[in-house]
């Protein structure tokens, strides 16, 4: 039987080290299945978008506010992890950018390998690998002469990103497997000495007054910096103008944060994201493990450019494992990791099967941000700069282990009337906007975006 939602809620408020009685009272209704799955991705959306409801709640109360109450529907929460597929910019949808040859292709052993090629400098360097022509079919010809596992090896060796289809059993094997399965959801840890911080003084939002420093892209990373947002935070992103972006993923995950453009080539633009830092509480960052590090913004180099900053990094594998330092994507990790092959199995079918969400995304970005509003806390409390690690990985191995759910594939879905209740219509630097709202529900401050999407670098680099 799958793990009911508010045990995984209250696991994750245990993971985090937060007192069970700083813990509002939180109401999460429904029960899978409700997408077509045999995992319960409607558990995962509750337990992380709902606790990182309660994380805010106890941060408004923590700072004097009233106890609230945070209610999260089954619904609204896998609505929201789909977030992208809904958005609307002057009435039309706007495409996430799937690129002609991304996707799954047989090799020549007879093994799947999904590529992803979305990114202009991703499908090049396939392109390169496997010389061939930009056509879908030319690639499916010149991947018959490679083995699934050599591909994604060579793939990986030159910075490119591929995997092969695993079962669950094979991936439990790998070392990589072994190592994300070694993982806990989220990992919260002091990594330096300062006294303790104080939230700030009481105000309308749980978040007011927090600074965040917001250097993520594509999915998991941006929404855990709209999720900040939402509550309150002052959310500045930074982005570098040669760095390619998904307009629609840039329009979704850009409500509620100013957005300007640094090029970390450069030592002035280097030294005014050291200003930036700091002044912020939090640095939040989802490039290739070492990408930051080597400008000189790892978690050690933050903490003494700012005593007290919490640190929250995601990466696609985790910090553990041979594959720590590769990079990835939530459609390429639930192919590696056995979740694609297994809903291949219970449907009966013969190509792998994604889950109906990026859900490995989506629950990483709650986490994220749930782990940056517990380590508010903890600061707050015990002092000290602190590291929160989320991956795509351990974030797969996470919802594994909230189990799996007999007949899931039946679900007929979300219905389009859930859907039409769950938007909202607003401004934004692209046109008017259609989006998801918010689906945790806080009784006494409401979420909400105060600023509308804008295109990337619109605004100056300062608070």
């Amino acid at each position: 039987m799958p793990v009911p939602p508010p045990d995984a809620f209250a696991a994750l408020w245990r993971l985090a080290g937060l007192p069970p009685g700083a813990m509002p009272e939180t109401v999460l209704d429904g029960a899978d299945p409700v997408q077509p799955s045999t995992y319960a991705l409607g558990t995962a959306a509750l337990a992380s978008i709902g606790a990182c409801g309660a994380a805010a709640a106890a941060i408004h109360r923590a700072r004097g506010g009233p106890a609230q109450r945070v209610a999260v529907g089954i619904a609204h929460a896998l609505i929201e992890f789909h977030s992208e597929r809904h958005l609307r910019v002057n009435g039309e949808p706007v495409h996430e950018g799937w690129d002609r040859i991304a996707g799954l292709h047989r090799c020549g052993d007879g093994r799947w390998v999904r590529l992803h090629t979305n990114l202009p400098h991703h499908r090049e360097g396939m392109l390169r690998l496997l010389g061939c022509d930009y056509d879908r079919d030319a690639v499916g010809r010149a991947l018959q002469s490679w083995q699934a596992e050599a591909l994604e090896t060579a793939a990986a060796e030159a910075g490119l990103v591929a995997t092969m289809t695993r079962s669950l059993a094979e991936w439990e094997a790998h070392p990589q497997g072994e190592a994300a399965a070694s993982l806990p959801a989220l990992t919260i840890e002091r990594i330096g000495d300062a006294p303790p911080t104080p939230l700030p003084p009481l105000a309308a939002r749980p978040l007011a007054g927090i600074r965040v420093l917001d250097l993520t892209r594509v999915i998991a990373g941006p929404v855990a910096g709209r999720t900040l947002a939402a509550h309150g935070a002052e959310v500045l992103h930074i982005s570098g103008a040669h760095l390619p972006s998904i307009p629609a993923l840039v329009m979704d995950t850009g409500r509620g944060k100013r957005c300007a453009a640094l090029d970390l080539r450069r030592e002035e633009d280097r030294a005014r994201l050291r200003g930036l830092a700091a002044g912020a509480d939090i640095f939040l960052q989802g490039y290739r493990p070492g990408a930051i590090a080597g400008r000189g913004f790892g978690p050690e180099a933050l903490a003494a450019i700012r005593p007290g900053i919490v640190c929250v990094s995601l990466s696609a594998y985790g910090h553990r494992g041979p594959w720590s330092g590769r990079r990835g994507f939530d459609s390429l990790v639930q192919n590696a990791n056995g979740m694609n092959e297994a809903e291949r199995e219970a449907a009966g079918e013969e190509r792998p099967r994604p889950l109906p969400c990026q859900a490995l995304d989506h629950a990483s970005g709650y986490l994220l941000a749930f782990g940056a509003m517990a380590a508010l806390l903890r600061r707050a409390e015990e002092g000290g700069s602190w590291l929160v690690r989320v991956s795509l990985a351990s974030t797969g191995e996470w919802i594994k282990r909230l189990g799996r759910v007999e007949g899931g594939l039946a679900a007929p879905g979300i219905g389009e009337a859930e859907i039409a209740a769950a938007m909202e219509d607003g401004p934004s630097g692209f046109g008017p906007m259609r989006a998801v709202r918010h689906s945790a529900i806080l009784s006494a401050t409401p979420a909400h975006w105060s600023l509308p999407a804008v295109p990337l670098g619109t605004h100056p680099a300062c608070w």
